[in-house]
């Protein structure tokens, strides 16, 4: 067994926290069980999700150099983060993987482009372009319940489930301990992000997010995207909006441009950096 251990760094998209480990220049892959173990609150360093750094070409990805392998705080597999994918295109540009400007990183849900400007030297205001939401295949209309109500909500793919719930104040669909149940079941058989919108004005709405895997977290990007197209719809905003999105870990804006591609927009901030000590942690 080799005495070297693994880097990490923690990071964070509005609160939406992340273990970022880099495998690009050393083959390393976690288990399951080991991410669940480094994402607990109490017994790890605490985070929302795993982000490994990986060449796009491990995954048979050819119009991306890197691919973003994305896992939950349980140890499942996802198939994007929005959040997560601002995180990693700042850490492409700042271990120069990747030049500011736009460029492709692969996900499970397929290559995205990434936009870092060369002036933003702060992480602001990444941009991801997230694609078109998809929500016309879904004829039933979903009943989310917690321990407060229940509401009608509407799913929405992008391209992982979600269910967008309107409601009159966020703060008050309950505690969100536990996952929020949708019916009937057989729309979301994987289960799904649960998001709570309540509007501002018409192109500014209130967030929070129930995600799978997870539990509550402090944003959710691809749920930005969800609820930010819902809310258009349902205030006919004209082709080419934007909503602001306000979380309860800051804010992100959400564009539609290009007759329905949605482009998310926020910062993405680095907190510390470390090795993982322990034998379970080193490189056999």
């Amino acid at each position: 067994m080799s005495t070297q251990q693994i880097a990490f760094l923690k990071a964070h998209g509005t609160g939406n926290d992340f273990v970022v480990i880099d495998a690009v220049t050393k083959s390393i892959d976690l288990h399951p069980i080991q991410v669940a173990h480094l994402c607990a609150r109490h017994t790890g360093i605490g985070a929302d999700g795993l982000l490994r750094v990986a060449k796009a070409s491990e995954f048979e990805v050819t119009d991306a150099q890197y691919f973003m392998d994305y896992r939950n705080a349980d140890g499942s597999l996802a198939e994007t983060c929005g959040n997560g994918l601002r995180v990693f295109a700042r850490y492409l540009v700042e271990h120069q993987l990747e030049s500011p400007g736009e460029f492709n990183i692969g996900t499970r849900a397929g290559t995205v482009k990434a936009f870092v400007d060369p002036h933003d030297t702060g992480f602001k205001n990444i941009a991801i372009t997230m694609g078109q939401p998809g929500s016309s295949l879904i004829a039933a209309t979903p009943t989310v319940t917690t321990e407060i109500s229940n509401w009608p909500g509407t799913a929405v793919f992008m391209p992982n489930p979600h269910c967008v719930t309107v409601v009159d104040d966020v703060h008050g669909v309950g505690s969100l301990l536990d996952a929020p149940h949708i019916a009937p079941t057989d729309i979301f058989p994987d289960s799904a992000n649960v998001e709570f919108i309540e509007g501002v004005d018409t192109a500014h709405i209130k967030m929070r997010t129930f995600e799978r895997g997870v539990g509550e977290t402090l944003a959710c990007g691809s749920g930005a995207c969800a609820a930010a197209y819902v809310w258009a719809v349902q205030n006919n905003l004209s082709a080419d909006w934007t909503v602001q999105v306000d979380v309860l870990g800051g804010t992100l804006f959400v564009d539609s441009v290009d007759e329905g591609t949605l482009v998310l927009r926020g910062p993405a901030e680095f907190v510390f950096s470390g090795h993982l000590i322990g034998e379970q942690w080193q490189i056999s």
